[in-house]
This record gives C-alpha cells, sequence and structure tokens, in this order.
C-alpha cells in the first residue's frame, strides 16, 4: 500500500462496525476516527473497542479520535481524517453514505446490506462505476466465503469426479437449497445483547431477505460459478414468500430494553404483538439451475447459536453443510452418493480430493456414517464467525494496495446477488 491506511467508522450502529478493528493488522494506523451522534450506538461501540483493547489475549492497542456530532457524514467528508470509511448500521441510507464517501475520495469497507429497495439498483452501479473511475475501492464484508466449512463445500461442487455435474432441479425440487436461522435474543455473560429499534423496521433495516439473504445468496453464485461473472440476463426470479416473527411487548422488552414499543413500530403492532418482518423464502434461477433460499429470524435459541444449512445436489453425488442437534450445532459438511452404484467411484474420489486438500486444511480427512460419507475437520480451522471480519480486513487491504487487482466479478455479482436480494422483496 502506499501510504499508512487510517480507519474512520462512519455512524456505527451494528456491532459488526467494532469487529473490523477485533484485530491490528500491519499496514492500519492504531489511531482511527469516529464520527457519529453522541447516543447509545455510539457508547456500545467504544464499549467493543475498549473490550478488545483491555483482553487478556493479545490486546490491541487502538486510540480513538472520536467526533461526536449530529451530522457525521457531512462532517468526516469535510475533515477526512483518513482514508477508509467503515460503515455498518443502518441500512435505508447506506448506499447515501457510500456514495458521499466515494465523492469524498475514501475507500469504503461496508456491511451487507447495502440496499434494500431495487430502486436502489441504479445508484449502487454508479457507486462502484464512481470507485472504478477514481482508483478507489468499495467492497462488502462477505464473512461466510472465509468459514471452513463454506470452502470445502465450494470446492467439492467444483470437482466432477466427487460431484459429476450441478443438477438444475425443479422449482419444487431445487439444485441448490440454503437455509439461515438468525435469533433475535442472543445472551452475552448472561446477558441479552441488545438491539437497537431501527432493527425491527423494515423500512431502515431491510427484511430478512434483503438483510441477512445477502450472505447466502452470495454464496450460492461464489460456490456455482467460482471467478465468473453473473449478469442479470443470468437470473430469473420466481416465487417469494414472507412471514413474521412475533413478539410480546415482554419479548421485546428483554431484547431492547426499551419499556414500550416505540412510534416508529406502531404499523407492525397488532393485538399487542410486534410483527417483525423476519422470514423470507426467495425461488430464483441463475443460469438455468433452480434455487431456494431461506433466510429466517427465531426469537430465541436453546443455545444461542445461529445455523446454516446447505444442499448442492449433483449428478454423482450431493454436498451438503449442515449444523444442526446431530452435529452438535457446528456446521459440518457431507458428501451423499446420488446412488449405490456410484458410492465406491465417490468415496475413492472424496480420498484423492482430500489428499489435495491437505495444502490448505492438513489434517482433513472423512469417515463412513451409513449411507453418506463426513468430511472432519480439524478444529484449529474453526476458528468463528468474529474472526472471519479480520480476514475480510486483509483481502480488502490487498486491493487497496492494487485497486485494478479487483476481479470484473466481484463488481458485477455484487450487483447480482442485489438484483435478487431485492427483487425478493
Amino acid at each position: 500500500m502506499a501510504s499508512e491506511v487510517k480507519l474512520i467508522a462512519l455512524d456505527p450502529a451494528h456491532f459488526h462496525a467494532a469487529l473490523v478493528q477485533k484485530e491490528m493488522l500491519p499496514g492500519i494506523a492504531p489511531r482511527s476516527y469516529i464520527y457519529a451522534p453522541l447516543g447509545p450506538d455510539l457508547y456500545e461501540h467504544l464499549k467493543r473497542i475498549e473490550g478488545f483493547n483491555t483482553r487478556a489475549d493479545h490486546p490491541t492497542d487502538w486510540e480513538l479520535d472520536i467526533h461526536t456530532t449530529n451530522q457525521p457524514l457531512r462532517r468526516m467528508c469535510t475533515e477526512r481524517p483518513g482514508n477508509v470509511v467503515v460503515i455498518a448500521g443502518h441500512s435505508a441510507n447506506k448506499m447515501d453514505r457510500i456514495r458521499a464517501s466515494l465523492d469524498a475520495g475514501l475507500n469504503v469497507l461496508a456491511d451487507k446490506p447495502w440496499i434494500i429497495h431495487a430502486s436502489q439498483l441504479s445508484a449502487l452501479e454508479a457507486a462502484l462505476d464512481l470507485a472504478d473511475r477514481t482508483g478507489l475501492v468499495a467492497y462488502d464484508i462477505m464473512t461466510e466465503r472465509y468459514e471452513p466449512t463454506n470452502i470445502i463445500q465450494r470446492n467439492l461442487v467444483n470437482d466432477p469426479a466427487v460431484f459429476g455435474a450441478m443438477s438444475a432441479g425443479t422449482g419444487s425440487e431445487p439444485g441448490v437449497t440454503m437455509e439461515s436461522v438468525h435469533h433475535l435474543l442472543k445472551l452475552v455473560a448472561g446477558q441479552p445483547n441488545l438491539r437497537p429499534a431501527f432493527f425491527f423496521d423494515a423500512s431502515d433495516q431491510g427484511t430478512a431477505l434483503a438483510d441477512v439473504g445477502t450472505h447466502l445468496l452470495d454464496l450460492i453464485q461464489w460456490t456455482l460459478f467460482p471467478d465468473r461473472s453473473i449478469r442479470a440476463q443470468d437470473l430469473e426470479v420466481g416465487a417469494i414468500r414472507r412471514w413474521p416473527t412475533e413478539m410480546t411487548l415482554e419479548q421485546f422488552q428483554r431484547v431492547t430494553a426499551l419499556p414500550a414499543f416505540p412510534a416508529r413500530l406502531a404499523p407492525i403492532v397488532k393485538d399487542g404483538r410486534l410483527h417483525f418482518d423476519g422470514n423470507g423464502e426467495v425461488h430464483y434461477q441463475i443460469r438455468g439451475i433452480h434455487v431456494t433460499v431461506r433466510a429466517l429470524w427465531h426469537y430465541q435459541s436453546p443455545n444461542g447459536i445461529d445455523l446454516q444449512n446447505a444442499v448442492y445436489r449433483g449428478t454423482k453425488a450431493r454436498v451438503d453443510v449442515r449444523q444442526g442437534e446431530k452435529q452438535k450445532f457446528i456446521p459440518e459438511v457431507y458428501v451423499v452418493p446420488s446412488s449405490p452404484g456410484q458410492r465406491a467411484e465417490v468415496t475413492q474420489a472424496l480420498a484423492t480430493h482430500l489428499r489435495k486438500a491437505q495444502a490448505q486444511y492438513a489434517g482433513i480427512a472423512y469417515e463412513t456414517q451409513g449411507d453418506e460419507l463426513h468430511v472432519t475437520i480439524p478444529d484449529k480451522y474453526r476458528i468463528g464467525h468474529e474472526a472471519h471480519f479480520a480476514q475480510v480486513l486483509s483481502h480488502f487491504l490487498t486491493y487497496l494496495g492494487s485497486p485494478k487487482s479487483m476481479p470484473a466479478w466481484e463488481r458485477a455479482n455484487m450487483i447480482a446477488k442485489y438484483t435478487v436480494s431485492t427483487t425478493g422483496v
């Protein structure tokens, strides 16, 4: 990189903004900047950074230059103390903030979703065009690409000896099915991790498909068509379904620490219960392959863990990621031969594949479980969701050092996934 990276957190209203700074990477200045209104969101962000600085194991050493203002975007763009803006939180105005940052000559690392309505697609394309013209980097935080089970699944799906060819499937039996289940109430040290009221407002946060769905859609095209661009003509959005997660006032109080439903949420309060727009399902085709995506929000998990499951159907085998009770809620990869006659061939091909995978995941192996082959992943590679933010940041820094090195498919596929997520709303 030509110069030291100086981070600016713009109105950090989501804990992902802090997770970008969970680790200190070479080339990033220890002094970072915050522009935000004085209030609970800023307070929570500062607590998280303080926690990173004071932890016993590998503490960080961030120095914070804090600017409290009711006009954080305007002041930041005027003063420009850094060169990389980190944006996480409110989604309704996120695209405006990204564009204003780029107009001010600042690089952008922004959490999903960048847009929540199809009407914003042209603004997204214009912002990406501006970054290309001016040599800036605008990048979204796709942490799921760094989860080992997703990487292993992707590699297996793209190994014809194991997987065969991708099955197109049908609307009722799609070639790809992916589902995530998140939970509103999460306990940290026995206390609820509080959510702001705007989180429950779909006009601000976005619906489940527009928000969490972007991760799932990104993984699908990243897995099916590695390093290849997806265009609008490659997509066909079909049936869509949405339904609410209902919460009592007591449940809402526990997850927000607010005494009552605020006025902004009055339109979704019915008979004393909040109807959170937290569940969505979309059926679509990508280059003729039928896909079903579900993004769900439940109130509480018995173990506090969010879940994700994915199925890819090939002509020789199915490759799954499952994360249920049988897996002790840890994501695991399974290869399921399509027929008994293909079992020996698929098993041999999997053994060959995993021998080659030792270079990336030393100790990876498989075990037979009935008719299925379970890929065993050493624990040392299961570093957890929060650690993936440092991996995203490290990847972003390589693009920052050479903006032209960002492949064309990144831009095309960002537009593709947001086309499906917003059309699915």
